[in-house]
């Protein structure tokens, strides 16, 4: 039988700040922004507050075909200490490669790997699959099945989502990110029967995000077996700290590092 990585490593708990440039926005299903601050002072207090990861998503950078996180990389890496995962607007090998070299650890891609998935491919052999988080951002139909989305929710790819995930691991991919775009923002919780179909089935870390609102919300995707939880709304209006909702997880017996 085969044991999934949520089972053998503690759950990673990461801080997701989505970025209009130059500041730190949030909204509801990605819409409706409102400016929050100056992104690297909450990265860095995420940080301090004990956060396993960071995450930045530049969420209009693919509609405006540009990339404008590296000084902002640039600065959190001098001050952060621990992986950083970076998406948006990334379209190439060299666009991976400038963010890498700015400080990013991981980079997430969704549009330009949908428009050509071959991009997966040629990222994990040149960078290794450990730096390639694919984006997987659903929203569900009236008629039960998710599809998948581009540019932040706003583009329709047609295909099915639980598939192209799947076809992004076969390609090289070494991590997913669920984005649940209908919950995101509403603290209604996660899209918990498409993170049980898809979450034990890939031999990759998977991650949940969109719709964390309190402690069980985040209890109830860990024991469906993702490796971590992106929330930004909990953290961001200071609802839960980092180190409350850590010790309610241990406390639920899900392993964390305190």
């Amino acid at each position: 039988m085969t044991t999934t990585l949520a089972q053998t490593i503690p759950l990673r708990i990461i801080p997701r700040l989505d970025i209009k440039a130059p500041n730190l926005v949030k909204g509801i299903r990605l819409e409706g922004l409102r400016v929050l601050g100056d992104p690297a002072v909450f990265a860095e207090q995420y940080y301090e507050a004990g956060a396993d990861e960071l995450m930045y998503q530049d969420i209009v950078a693919s509609l405006y075909g540009r990339n404008s996180l590296t000084d902002l990389v640039r600065r959190t890496s001098e001050r952060v200490f621990i992986p950083l995962t970076v998406g948006g607007g990334i379209r190439t090998v060299m666009d991976i490669q400038g963010l890498l070299r700015a400080g990013a650890d991981k980079v997430c891609l969704n549009t330009a790997a949908v428009a050509r998935p071959e991009l997966i491919s040629e990222a994990a052999s040149t960078f290794g699959s450990q730096c390639i988080v694919i984006a997987i951002e659903t929203i569900r139909q009236p008629d039960g099945t998710w599809k998948a989305f581009t540019d932040n929710g706003r583009e329709h790819t047609g295909l099915d989502a639980y598939d192209w995930a799947r076809r992004a691991v076969d390609l090289g991919a070494g991590e997913l990110l669920l984005t649940s775009v209908d919950r995101e923002g509403t603290k209604k919780g996660f899209d918990l029967e498409f993170i049980k179909r898809l979450a034990k089935t890939v031999s990759v870390p998977v991650v949940a995000h969109g719709g964390a609102g309190c402690e069980q919300h985040i209890i109830e995707a860990a024991k469906l077996g993702v490796d971590g939880v992106a929330v930004a709304s909990l953290f961001h209006y200071k609802n839960k700290s980092i180190t409350d909702l850590k010790k309610a997880l241990a406390n639920a017996e899900i392993e964390v590092r305190l």
